[in-house]
C-alpha cells in the first residue's frame, strides 16, 4: 500500500474562461430590434390571414360536396351512434328505476298479473286463440301490407 496521498491540481480561474462563446447570428429574428423586421412580420401575418380566409371561403362548398358524396355512410354512422346512445340511456334509466326501493317488486307483480290475464283471456280456449291469431294477422297486414292474390 502506498501511504503517500497525492493531491490533484484544481485550476483556478473565472467561469468565463471555461465557457465556449456561442456564435450569435446577427440575422436571428429574436435578436433583431423590433423596428427592423416589423414589415416582414406584417407581411407574413397578411399572407397567413389570406390563406385562412381562402380556406374558410371554400369550406361550405367543400363540406356540401363531402356530405353529398358520403351521405349514406354518414347516416349509417349517425344511426349507429344514436342507437348506442339510446341503449345506454335506457339502461341507465332502468338502473335508476331498479334502485328505487319496492318499485322493482311492484313492477314484477304487475307483470305477473298482466301475464296471467293474457293467458286467461287469449290462450285457454280454442276460440280465443283463433281470435288472437286473426288479430295478429290483421296487425301484420297493416304493417307489411297484404299481397295481391
Amino acid at each position: 500500500m502506498n501511504s503517500e496521498i497525492t493531491e490533484t491540481e484544481i485550476p483556478v480561474g473565472s467561469p468565463s474562461d471555461y465557457i465556449d462563446p456561442v456564435g450569435l447570428a446577427s440575422d436571428d429574428p429574436l435578436l433583431l430590434p423590433p423596428g427592423d423586421s416589423s414589415s416582414d412580420v406584417k407581411q407574413q401575418l397578411n399572407q397567413a390571414g389570406e390563406s385562412v380566409s381562402k380556406f374558410l371561403a371554400g369550406l361550405p362548398e367543400y363540406l356540401s360536396d363531402f356530405f353529398s358524396e358520403y351521405r349514406r355512410p354518414l347516416i349509417t354512422l349517425g344511426l349507429l351512434f344514436g342507437g348506442i346512445l339510446a341503449v345506454k340511456m335506457t339502461l341507465a334509466l332502468l338502473d335508476a328505476v331498479d334502485d328505487i326501493p319496492l318499485l322493482a317488486p311492484v313492477l314484477q307483480l304487475i307483470g305477473l298479473g298482466y301475464s296471467a290475464w293474457f293467458i286467461y283471456r287469449y290462450l285457454l280456449k280454442a276460440s280465443t286463440r283463433q281470435e288472437l291469431g286473426q288479430e295478429l294477422g290483421e296487425l301484420k297486414d297493416q304493417i307489411v301490407g297484404s299481397l295481391p292474390k
